[in-house]
Formats: C-alpha cells, structure tokens, sequence
C-alpha cells in the first residue's frame, strides 16, 4: 500500500463563519512584482470544514489539504492557533 504524500498546510486568518461547519479562512502571502521587485500581499480565500463550528471570525487557524468535500471544501481545520480578541 503507498504512503500518502505529505498534505498542504496553510495558517490564515477566519473572515467568515456563517455557514454550518464551514468556515472562510483568508491565507496572506507575499509575492514579489516581476517588473517593480516591489513585494505585494497576495489574499487567498479557502473553505474549510470545522466539524465541531469551534472557529469565529477573527481567529488565526491552521488548515490542511484533504480530499473533495463539496464543490468548493478541499480543506480542513487542524487547530486554532489564537482566538480572537
């Protein structure tokens, strides 16, 4: 049997939790402008499935890649790494 490969793993920011066991998390990166070499935030925004609804909006998270689990969940809440003020 083969070993799966090692998953993705993003930390972002919740931006929405209004749906049932789904949350909105937004992942920051920086990437540098070819022409300029200025560096500019790049925003991604990932559906993640929270089976228990523990994260709110504001809270930093940590999500991992997993298989299809709607038409646009292909991530999943691993932990909360600070809850929001």
């Amino acid at each position: 049997m083969e070993a799966r490969g090692t998953r993705k793993v993003r930390i972002g920011r919740v931006v929405s939790d209004k749906m049932d066991k789904t949350i909105v998390v937004a992942v920051e990166t920086k990437v540098t402008h070819p022409l300029y070499m200025k560096q500019v935030r790049k925003t991604t925004k990932f559906k993640a499935h929270d089976e228990n609804n523990e994260a709110h909006i504001g809270d930093t998270v940590k999500i991992m890649e997993t298989r299809p689990l709607s038409k646009d969940k292909r991530w999943r809440l691993v932990n909360i790494v600070e809850a929001a003020k």
